[in-house]
C-alpha cells in the first residue's frame, strides 16, 4: 500500500469517528476535544503506536518540563516536587481527556514568569564587576532547580552577567579597531562600555518577556500536544491552525526567508538543515551545527534568543523577501560570528541537479550534484530529478566519461518515484526498496525496465545529511554492488513516511472552530538486503572523516526515534566480480591513512566536541579573555583545510532548461560552485576510485573500447 492508500484509510476511520460519542467532553472544552482525536487518530492511524502506561507518562512528564522550562529559569525545586505526582499519571488523564496537569504546570509557570520579571530589573542596576573570579554552567541537564527564590535570583545574576561580559569583550574590540583605524579616537572607558552592555542586556530582556506576554494559553498547550505525539517519534507532529496555515504555504513551494530549518537543541536554537535554492544555501552562510545566539533587524540591537520558544526565535528570524537580518552564530568550529542575510524567497530551479565535467590524468569524469528528488507532484512529466539526472547520463556517455559521480550529500529526501526510476538507470532490472506500511503490509518497488543509462565505474557521495530517499539509492546500489559508497560513517537514518491528517475532517459537525492537522508515521523504508534504513541508514563503504565525525546529527540523536529492524529480503541478483571492491576499497583506506589533512579533520571533530561540551562559562573578563584567545589560536591551526585545493579541471555543464534571473547572475553561480568543487576533498577520493576501478575492472571495458573505436 502506496503512502496516499493510508492516507485514504485513516481518513476513512475519521470519517467513521466523525459520529463518536465523545464521553465526559463540555462541548465548549476544545483543549479536552484535541486530547481525545488526537489519541484516536495516532492509536488508529501511527505505523507504530507505543501503549500508553506509567513509562509513556513519565516521558511526556519530562518532555513536557524541558519545553517549559528547560533552562532551569522560572520553576524552583517544590515546583517541579509538587508536579511530579503526575509522572505516572499523564496516560490515564489522556485516557479520559483530562488536563489537570498541564493547567497546574501552566499556572505555577505564569506565577514564576511574573516574580522573575519583578527582581530581573533590580540585579541589571548596578555594574557588574569582571575582577571577581567566578563562573556559570549552562550544562541545563544537570543542572538542579533553585531550592528559594534567592537562589533563582543567583542564576539569573549569572546568567546576565554572562550575557553583558560577551557584549562588554565585543565592544572593546570595536573600540580597538576604531583606534587603530583613527589614532586620534578617544577611546570609551570600561565604564562606560560595562553600561552599555548592561543596557543592552536589559533590552535584549525585556524583548524576550515581551514575546512571552504574547503568548496566549494555547500556545502553552500546544507545546503539551506535541510532548505527546512527539513520544510516539520526532517526525509526529501537531500543527495548531497558524502552523498549519504555514506548512501549507511551504508545501505550495512559496518560501521567503533565510533558508535553513531550525531545531531547538539543549535549549539552544541550531540549524539542522540548509534548504536547497536560499539565501543561506546560495551564498555559503551558515551550515549545520550552527547555533544562533542572537538576532538583530536592521538599526536594531540584537536579542538572545537562547532559552526563547523556537517558535519565537523563528519569527524574529522570517521575514519578507528583500529585508536583511543579522545573526550571531557560534560556529560548529566553535568561533563566534556576525552573519548578515538578505531574506529571499527559496528558488526551485537551484535545487536541481548539476553536473560537471572533470579531468585528471588525460581522463573525463562524469559528477551529478542532486540537493534533493524533486518532481511537480500535479504532472509527474515535466521537470523532475530522474528525467534531468536521465538527460545528464546520456550526456555523459555521449563525452565517454569513464566513471560516475553521484553527490547525495545534503539531499534530505523527495519523490518516492524518482529514485526508483533513477536506481533503475544503473540496474538492468529488479526491486529497489521495500515499503511496510500501517497494518503490516508490504509492498516491494522495483525497476522494471531492463536498459542500462550507465554502467560504467560509480560512485556514490553522502554525509550524515542525506536522508530518506538518498539513503534507498544509496542502500540499493550498495546491496547490488553496484557502486562504491563514499562518505560519513552513516547516512542521517530516516527511514520513515510522515502523512498529514486534517483535523478539521474528523467532526461531521464542526463548532470548535480550526482544529489544526497532525503529521503522523504512516510507513516505514527496508532495503532490498530486508535491513530497515531507518537508524542505522547506509553505512559507507570506505568512511571519509568530517567535521561532524563526533556531533550529534541523525536520527539516532532525536528522541523517541523507530528502531531498526529487518523484514525478510526481496529477490535481487548483485553484480559479483564485476567491481574489485574490497581491492578498491583498501587502496582508498590506505591513500587516507596516509593523509595528514585526514588526521587534521579527525583532530577538528575532536576538538568541536569538546567545545560543544564544555557548558562552564567564566564570569571575569580576564578568564573569558584568555579562553577565547585559547579558542581561537586552535581554531586557526584547521584553517589548512579551507585553503585546500585538488588542483582538478572542471567544467559544468549548462542547465539545458532557463532558470529565474539574469544570465550573468546564473554564470556566477555556476563558477562558485566549481571553485567550491575545486576545495572538495571527497570530490578529490572519489576520482581516486574511479580512476582504480576503471583500470582493474571488467565494467569499463565496454566504455573503454566504445572510446577507443
Amino acid at each position: 500500500m502506496r503512502p496516499f492508500d493510508i492516507l485514504f484509510s485513516i481518513l476513512f476511520s475519521i470519517y467513521i469517528f466523525s459520529n463518536y460519542s465523545f464521553i465526559g467532553i463540555d462541548k465548549s472544552d476544545k483543549d479536552k476535544l484535541l486530547i481525545e482525536i488526537i489519541s484516536y487518530v495516532i492509536d488508529k492511524g501511527h505505523y507504530n503506536p507505543k501503549e500508553m502506561n506509567d513509562q509513556f507518562s513519565e516521558n511526556v512528564y519530562k518532555s513536557f518540563l524541558d519545553g517549559l522550562d528547560g533552562q532551569h529559569r522560572f520553576f524552583l525545586k517544590n515546583d517541579i516536587n509538587n508536579f511530579s505526582r503526575f509522572k505516572s499519571e499523564i496516560d490515564n488523564e489522556l485516557k479520559s481527556s483530562n488536563i489537570n496537569f498541564f493547567d497546574v504546570t501552566y499556572e505555577k509557570l505564569m506565577l514564576r514568569i511574573s516574580q522573575v520579571k519583578e527582581f530581573y530589573p533590580i540585579l541589571l542596576e548596578k555594574p557588574f564587576d569582571f575582577s571577581i573570579k567566578e563562573s556559570t554552567s549552562l550544562n541545563y541537564k544537570s543542572l538542579p532547580y533553585a531550592n528559594n527564590l534567592d537562589q533563582l535570583k543567583v542564576l539569573w545574576r549569572k546568567r546576565l552577567k554572562l550575557s553583558t561580559l560577551s557584549r562588554f569583550v565585543v565592544k572593546k574590540e570595536e573600540e580597538q579597531a576604531k583606534l587603530k583605524s583613527d589614532p586620534s579616537y578617544l577611546i570609551k572607558s570600561d565604564m562606560v562600555l560595562e553600561e552599555e552592555s548592561r543596557m543592552l542586556t536589559f533590552e535584549n530582556i525585556e524583548n524576550y518577556f515581551e514575546l512571552v506576554d504574547d503568548l496566549d494559553r494555547k500556545d502553552w498547550f500546544n507545546l503539551y500536544l506535541n510532548s505527546i505525539v512527539m513520544e510516539f517519534d520526532p517526525h509526529t507532529y501537531y500543527f495548531a491552525p497558524d502552523d498549519k496555515e504555514a506548512f501549507d504555504t511551504n508545501m505550495s513551494g512559496k518560501y521567503e526567508g533565510i533558508g535553513a530549518r531550525l531545531q531547538k537543541k539543549n535549549q539552544q536554537v541550531t540549524i539542522v538543515e540548509v534548504l536547497s535554492g536560499g539565501p543561506v544555501w546560495r551564498n555559503n552562510l551558515l551550515q549545520v551545527g550552527d547555533i544562533i545566539l542572537m538576532v538583530a533587524q536592521p538599526n536594531e540591537e540584537p536579542v538572545e534568543i537562547s532559552g526563547m520558544r523556537l517558535g519565537d526565535a523563528i519569527k524574529l528570524i522570517k521575514g519578507p523577501k528583500g529585508t536583511f537580518v543579522t545573526l550571531t552564530v557560534k560556529r560548529v568550529k566553535g568561533n563566534i560570528e556576525e552573519v548578515e542575510i538578505r531574506r529571499d524567497e527559496i528558488i526551485i530551479e537551484e535545487s536541481y541537479a548539476k553536473s560537471a565535467i572533470i579531468k585528471k590524468n588525460n581522463k573525463k569524469y562524469g559528477l551529478i550534484e542532486l540537493p534533493k528528488f524533486y518532481v511537480n507532484f500535479k504532472d509527474y512529466n515535466e521537470r523532475n530529478a530522474a528525467s534531468d539526472v536521465k538527460k545528464t547520463l546520456i550526456e555523459f556517455n555521449n563525452e565517454f566519461v569513464d566513471g560516475v559521480i553521484l553527490d547525495l550529500r545534503n539531499n534530505g529526501g523527495g519523490s518516492l518515484k524518482t529514485v526508483v526510476d533513477m536506481t533503475g538507470y544503473f540496474i538492468e532490472k529488479g526491486p529497489i526498496v521495500q515499503v511496510k506500511s500501517t497494518g503490516g503490509r508490504k509492498e516491494v518497488l522495483s525497476d522494471n525496465d531492463s536498459s542500462l543509462i550507465w554502467d560504467g565505474p560509480l560512485v556514490i557521495l553522502v554525509n550524515e545529511f542525506s536522508a530518506s530517499a538518498s539513503e534507498i539509492l544509496a542502500a540499493a546500489l550498495q546491496d547490488y554492488r553496484r557502486a562504491i559508497v563514499l562518505g560519513s560513517n552513516q547516512t542521517y537514518g530516516k527511514g520513515t513516511v510522515q502523512n498529514i491528517v486534517d483535523l478539521n475532517r474528523v467532526l461531521a459537525a464542526n463548532s470548535y472552530g480550526d482544529l489544526g492537522a497532525l503529521k503522523i508515521t504512516t510507513d516505514k523504508f527496508y532495503r532490498i538486503n530486508g535491513g530497515s534504513t531507518q537508524l542505522e541508514g547506509v553505512k559507507s563503504d570506505i568512511v571519509f572523516p568530517s567535521l561532524y565525525n563526533s556531533v550529534n546529527i541523525g536520527e539516532k540523536d532525536q528522541s523517541n526515534p523507530l528502531s531498526w529492524d529487518r523484514i525478510s529480503p526481496a529477490y535481487y541478483s548483485s553484480w559479483e566480480d564485476k567491481i574489485p571492491y574490497n581491492y578498491i576499497i583498501s587502496k582508498s583506506k590506505n591513500r587516507l591513512d596516509n593523509n595528514p589533512l585526514i588526521r587534521l579533520i579527525i583532530e577538528q571533530a575532536e576538538w568541536i566536541k569538546h567545545k560543544q561540551d564544555d557548558y562552564d562559562y567564566p564570569l571575569d573578563y580576564k578568564s573569558y579573555l584568555d579562553e577565547r584567545e585559547s579558542d581561537k589560536t586552535i581554531s586557526e591551526r584547521f584553517d589548512v583545510l579551507d585553503n585546500y585545493d585538488s588542483g582538478l579541471s572542471i567544467i559544468w555543464l549548462p542547465d539545458p532548461i532557463q532558470t529565474k534571473g539574469s544570465k550573468q547572475d546564473y554564470i556566477i553561480k555556476k563558477d562558485r560552485w566549481v571553485k567550491g568543487l575545486k576545495k572538495d576533498m571527497y570530490l578529490d577520493e572519489a576520482i581516486n576510485i574511479l580512476t582504480d576501478i576503471s583500470s582493474n575492472n571488467s565494467i569499463s571495458s565496454k566504455k573503454l573500447a566504445e572510446k577507443n573505436n
